[in-house]
């Protein structure tokens, strides 16, 4: 019997990187061990050092690099390493739009392997893949008596201070600077896990890439704090564009950025965007696509997948501000939708009236309370779409389609490990027709996928 072989803590060795993970990281095996790698790409000979040992896998850093990928880059980003918003900026972007597909084939591998590769289509990329990100959440803190607004390094409580963030619109970086400026000049508290009189806890702008209207957020931990009314004219006046100005209120310790309580400042309560010829009003907290340029190829592919004629009923769950549910409306008889978040409902039905979509309801609620009650009522649903968060359907909704078995699924995920979890279960009922990834987030790990899927 063949002795076990153990990698320990501080070991070095060569390492072949085959693929990359679902984290960005570089994938490698040593001995049968998986090793994982950040900054490693696929087809690179790299020495690396071990840095920690799982039971069924190991995780290393690059010690040397004895052969370079043809796609290796330098990354143009000075705070790269350090900040770890983005993962693939070192590697070029044509090999990114193939790696991408590539982790979806391995989700797939790994949870749905009997859903054929030749399903997956080529990943949708992005002609000008910088700058893209429609809206900025920075955390602010103070060190050495200087106001700081970035991100937090990976796995850690350091925030990094960020001037220039490569994939945001620059707009919403600049006005972030000068209200953390404005901040460090007045000398108003800013929030600190160790500090309760701190009150500035986070600043978040969002910029309109059609309508080029700008709305910032103030995350505070109380209503009141000095220069209040000062800093909020200074906000009116730093670009002409801004048409509103809001604040939340979260006092939790939690790393959630939004607490329940928001109200306005100054100017409307909403921004406008506009995607395809649409009309899209936004609340301080609605959730909205990041980058809309790839939003509009999303949306299109989800509405090709409905196949709608005009005579399908649609069901739009996780409905948000209605933005699926809307785009889709003009080619289906009805679209109902829900949403557990009452002031994206009422942006949702504000937005159907705006674009005159009269065929639409939203409601707030959950898919279980709302699609049954629709079929009770004779509503039957043709078509049903979702676009969850990370962790993908839950088990209500799952519940709610296999139940109700409606002729075409759209599902839209941006997890590939989750998706093919929830393929496995979802194919029991259902073929998958095709999966098509669309890049939404370049220089990072992340990939959304667009799955058609037809009632056996």
């Amino acid at each position: 019997m063949s002795e076990k072989v153990t990698i320990k803590v501080g070991q070095e060795f060569p390492l072949t990187i085959k693929r990359l993970g679902i984290n960005g990281e570089g994938v490698g095996f040593f001995k049968k061990h998986v090793v994982f790698v950040p900054g490693a790409l696929p087809g690179e000979v790299i020495t690396a050092h071990v840095t920690d040992v799982q039971r069924k896998f190991a995780t290393a850093k690059i010690k040397q690099i004895r052969e370079a990928s043809e796609d290796r880059v330098t990354p143009p980003c000075p705070v790269y390493e350090e900040c770890g918003g983005c993962q693939l900026q070192h590697m070029t972007y044509a090999r990114q739009i193939l790696e991408k597909r590539d982790i979806v084939l391995q989700a797939l591998e790994r949870y749905s392997p009997e859903i054929s590769e030749d399903l997956v289509k080529a990943t949708i990329g992005m002609d000008n893949p910088w700058n893209y990100r429609n809206k900025s959440q920075f955390q602010v803190r103070e060190r050495s008596n200087k106001v700081l607004a970035g991100l937090f390094a990976a796995g850690s409580n350091f925030l990094v201070d960020i001037d220039d963030c490569l994939v945001q619109h620059p707009e919403t970086t600049a006005i972030t600077n000068q209200i953390k400026a404005f901040i460090e000049e007045k000398k108003i508290p800013v929030y600190d896990e160790r500090n309760p009189q701190g009150v500035i806890r986070s600043i978040v702008v969002r910029k309109g890439i059609e309508t080029q209207q700008l709305q910032v957020t103030l995350i505070t931990t109380k209503k009141k704090f000095p220069n209040k009314e000062e800093l909020t004219q200074a906000i009116v006046k730093m670009n002409p564009e801004i048409v509103s100005i809001s604040q939340n209120i979260n006092a939790d310790r939690t790393s959630l950025i939004f607490g329940e309580t928001t109200f306005n400042l100054w100017g409307k309560e909403t921004m406008t965007e506009k995607l395809d010829g649409l009309l899209f009003d936004l609340s301080a907290r609605a959730f909205f696509q990041l980058n809309p340029i790839q939003t509009v190829h999303l949306y299109n592919e989800i509405k090709k997948a409905a196949h709608l004629t005009g005579e399908e009923n649609v069901v739009d769950a996780y409905c948000g501000v209605g933005t699926i549910g809307l785009w889709l409306a003009a080619d289906a008889k009805e679209v109902r939708g829900m949403d557990n978040v009452p002031e994206a409902v009422a942006d949702a039905k504000k937005n159907a009236a705006r674009n005159n979509l009269h065929n639409t309801q939203f409601a707030v609620g959950t898919p279980e309370e709302w699609v049954t009650k629709w079929q009770r009522d004779g509503f039957k649903v043709d078509v049903l779409t979702a676009d969850p968060p990370r962790t993908g359907l839950d088990s209500e909704l799952m519940d709610v389609i296999l139940r109700t078995k409606p002729k075409r699924f759209v599902y839209t995920s941006c997890n590939p490990s989750t998706l093919a979890k929830d393929l496995a279960t979802l194919t029991k009922k259902y073929t998958v027709v095709s999966i098509q990834p669309v890049d939404m987030f370049p220089q990072t790990a992340q990939i959304e996928c667009v799955v058609e899927l037809v009632l056996n």
